[in-house]
């Protein structure tokens, strides 16, 4: 199983990759960054992520690492 790192200081909230993954694993937070915006979390309870990287490749600001 996978698991995925957001860097919240470059995390621009676009939500890319929310609608990229493919387990639905990652959300919108309650937490804001210093714009006012929504960012986004892994929401992996059931340890699902399956490490296929594509959230990382998707987002435009390089915010996101994944680890198997």
């Amino acid at each position: 199983m996978g698991k995925i790192n957001i860097d919240q200081s470059r995390c621009k909230s676009c939500y890319i990759c929310t609608e990229t993954c493919p387990k639905g694993l990652i959300k919108k937070s309650q937490k804001t960054n210093r714009l006012g915006d929504y960012m986004v979390e892994l929401d992996d309870k059931n340890n699902e992520c399956i490490a296929c990287a594509m959230c990382a490749k998707r987002c435009p600001e390089i915010a996101i690492e994944v680890y198997k």
